[in-house]
């Protein structure tokens, strides 16, 4: 049988002295040009952790509002409020700073993450309020150190400073004198990923009801690699992060496909499930410090906030078929292959139209789709355009070519069966995935029967290949969602037993 969607998590952590100190654009400017402007106006232009709960796109990654009500605010959002300001959504929450530097420090298991004892006595009773967070967790934060050797590590032992509010508060190590690998930056970075993805988890298991217990595989779709200098990109932050989110009973391995990674272990976790070699696989990603005011330079220079002040994360439950929940459809996938090519037209046709093409299906018969979701407040400023809605033009163009809808109705596919952009630019994270849980809720209320989710992918960033990449997979109704759920393996005993009690029954009245 099919596996099923049991629930989706979306985390967002706000990291305002991360976008200075680690945002690739920032270091990176540092070095080739230290005395500029952009630099010097940089700081003006950070949003405080109000001005984010505020924000209409968070809102919406977080569940505490819809992509409809979002597509019904007037573009561009940055200067208007959202009349939710909550931190804790239904897919997840918005972590302060403060916290999610806590939260680093409990992700740690090389005592590589140093904090103030100032700073970690102030802070960790607020973390300690947190829902998904437990004992075990809070015990894994130690007293602090002092500020001053703080100081000196950074200064003396190129350690990666960590900074609240401006000031330094804590560092990260380097976990090695000499390997490029396990430098203090490259450290920082993976443990930002691995803690956000371990938010994510835990908040997985608080929106969905699972036990902890119940997980028995993990895929970790992030764009980070970890590993020393004798196998570089090794991993595993899938059971890294497992193990802080107290998933005992869980296995797991990394997947990478840069922005396509997610779909590829979607598309996995269903087939493992699917197969009957785990009943629960749980699909999960951490945030990119590296695209951490990525466009900076052109939301400054056109007097925009920096809205790229977040690390992302995510987490869907795959399970077995229980009769109610979405089912991903293996009989539907897109395939970008080897020789698609990388025009656009080629590219979306290899994604959209040909699996529907193959299954005998219309691009109408797929109420919602789901590209890349980049927010268009993040990149119409820095002349990238509308990202989803250049998808959508291009997917309608190509149901006029197969007299899928009359040209005359391209309007009106451009209404029905899109979804405006509200993901961080974090890479993988916009990549089709945002919409799995606001699909889930919509499939099971009966507003939608199928949605498609597609990841597209960058490979010629890592100069292997000039390729592109790309999967898609469709989420559909379940086909038993008008049937009770599935029964326990005791009640089909009792069951049978019941049936052979009549049967024997039946045979003693007729030897009568």
């Amino acid at each position: 049988m099919k596996s099923v969607i049991k629930g989706a998590s979306y985390i967002l952590a706000h990291t305002p002295d991360m976008v200075l100190h680690n945002g690739t654009t920032q270091t990176t400017e540092r070095i080739v040009n230290p005395d500029s402007e952009y630099l010097k106006e940089l700081p003006g232009h950070i949003r405080s952790y109000e001005q984010v709960l505020s924000y209409w796109p968070n809102q919406v990654y977080i569940g505490n509002k819809t992509p409809d009500e979002l597509a019904a605010v007037e573009q561009p959002w940055y200067d208007k409020t959202c009349d939710v300001s909550d931190r804790y959504g239904k897919f997840g929450q918005i972590m302060p700073q403060e916290e999610f530097l806590l939260l680093m420090q409990a992700c740690d298991v090389f005592d590589l993450v140093k904090l103030d004892s100032a700073f970690v006595a102030a802070h960790k009773p607020a973390l300690a309020q947190n829902p998904v967070m437990d004992e075990s967790i809070l015990a894994r934060i130690g007293d602090g150190i002092d500020g001053a050797e703080i100081a000196r590590l950074v200064s003396e032992e190129h350690s990666e400073g960590l900074y609240h509010n401006g000031a330094l508060v804590g560092c990260v190590n380097r976990a090695h004198d000499i390997d490029v690998n396990l430098s203090a930056h490259v450290m920082h970075e993976n443990i930002v990923s691995k803690a956000s993805s371990v938010l994510a988890l835990l908040s997985a298991v608080h929106t969905t009801g699972i036990s902890k217990d119940e997980v028995e595989y993990v895929i970790d779709c992030c764009e980070e690699a970890c590993g020393d200098m004798n196998q570089r990109g090794g991993g595993n932050f899938a059971k890294a992060a497992a193990e802080i989110a107290g998933l005992s009973n869980a296995t797991g391995s990394d997947a990478r496909g840069f922005c396509a990674g997610p779909s590829h272990a979607m598309i996995e976790a269903a087939a493992l499930v699917e197969s009957g070699a785990y009943k629960t696989v749980v699909v999960t990603a951490g945030g990119c410090t590296a695209k951490l005011g990525m466009n900076g330079k052109d939301h400054v220079k056109k007097g925009l906030p920096i809205l790229e002040d977040m690390i992302g994360g995510f987490a869907v439950v795959v399970t077995q078929n229980d009769g109610v929940n979405p089912e991903i459809n293996l009989e539907i996938l897109g395939r970008h292959t080897v020789g698609t090519g990388s025009a656009p037209q080629a590219v979306i046709s290899s994604l959209v139209t040909d699996p529907l093409e193959r299954a005998g299906l219309k691009v109408t018969d797929i109420d919602k789709f789901s590209p890349e979701m980049q927010n268009p407040d993040i990149t119409k400023p820095a002349g990238a355009g509308d990202v989803p809605l250049a998808n959508y033009k291009m997917i309608a163009a190509l149901a006029v070519k197969r007299g899928d809808i009359a040209k005359a109705d391209l309007a009106k596919f451009t209404t029905e069966h899109v979804l405006t952009g509200w993901a961080p630019t974090q890479g993988h994270i916009p990549s089709g995935v945002p919409y799995i849980g606001f699909a889930r809720e919509d499939l099971l209320a009966g507003k939608i029967t199928r949605a498609m989710i597609i990841g597209k992918g960058s490979l010629f960033l890592g100069r292997m290949t000039n390729l592109f990449d790309g999967v898609s997979f469709v989420i559909q109704k379940n086909a038993g969602s008008n049937a009770p759920a599935g029964v326990s393996e005791e009640e089909v005993k009792g069951l049978i037993a019941k049936a052979m009690k009549e049967f024997a029954a039946t045979l003693l009245a007729q030897a009568d």
